[in-house]
């Protein structure tokens, strides 16, 4: 009998690999209905799709996930799935008197939803700045990228940090200008599964990340993979060749090393009240 397990994840290039497993049906041959869900709201929207049981699993921000777990999130990291960083583009309008990262100390961040990677990074950039952690940050929620779209135009935030390909287009037809970037200082992506899920389920899920990993283990070498991702993403193909340079995936669980970092890091930024143990964060399989 087919076993329905849902995933969610961004539409965005680094999940490529989940859609060529899917349209192959790699899944479906071993038994699991695997339905996977864009989610356009990014971290926090996912985080809260955990909580509702509206998907078993989400390829979701390391930094996002960690602090939903501390708030309460009965889920579980069971896998790294890209250990590069993420390169945040730090992004104002077209027409923004802003030119560099001072000129935005103390103006307004547009973020997808509070407990976001665009919430959580901007943090991170101020943090690296020396800004006032207090007085120098200032938040508009947008929801998602059309909402950053619409609120930068109008005037209503001031910048804006999303993952810097992405973004690459609105920059190329000048909606976006690009101030300056900020590389998260972790692996980007993981793998996190409901607790309930996990317990249930350890075999399909195994399966599961079998089949990623080996796709994701040779995704470079994929023909045409550069050409697939610039038309199905509509990215320039000479910025694809750049972003598959830096981008690296993992087949391996995170690291206690790697999680402390992450929770000493949030912790400074009063972004999580305490830190926890590995084993409440992480679960091996």
């Amino acid at each position: 009998m087919m076993k329905t397990i849902n995933i969610g994840g961004v539409p965005e290039h680094f999940n490529l690999a989940w859609y060529l497993t899917l349209k192959k049906g790699k899944y479906k041959s071993e038994g699991i209905n695997l339905r996977w869900k864009d989610y356009y709201g990014g971290t926090g929207e996912m985080c809260k799709a955990l909580r509702n049981k509206d998907i078993d699993l989400a390829v979701i921000l390391t930094e996002g996930i960690v602090k939903d777990i501390i708030d309460g999130n009965p889920s579980k990291i069971v896998q790294i799935f890209v250990e590069s960083p993420l390169i945040w583009g730090i992004h104002v309008a077209k027409e923004s008197v802003y030119k560099t990262i001072a000129d935005i100390k103390g103006k307004n961040a547009a973020i997808s939803r509070f407990g976001s990677g665009s919430h959580l990074m901007a943090y991170v950039n101020a943090e690296n700045q020396g800004w006032d952690l207090e007085t120098d940050l200032n938040f508009n929620v947008i929801k998602d990228l059309n909402g950053a779209i619409k609120s930068l135009t109008e005037g209503s935030s001031d910048y804006f940090m999303w993952e810097k390909f992405t973004t690459k287009p609105l920059v190329d037809d000048h909606t976006f200008r690009l101030i300056d970037e900020c590389p998260s200082p972790w692996p980007c992506f993981v793998i996190a599964v409901r607790e309930d899920f996990l317990n249930a389920e350890k075999d399909a899920l195994q399966t599961i990340l079998d089949i990623i990993n080996h796709t994701t283990a040779e995704f470079k070498s994929i023909p045409s993979i550069d050409k697939i991702i610039a038309n199905r993403y509509k990215q320039k193909f000479e910025d694809v060749k750049s972003w598959l340079s830096m981008t690296e995936w993992s087949q391996e669980n995170i690291t206690k090393h790697e999680i402390n970092n992450v929770q000493n890091q949030l912790l400074k930024l009063n972004i999580i009240p305490h830190k926890v143990n590995f084993d409440d964060l992480v679960s091996p399989l």
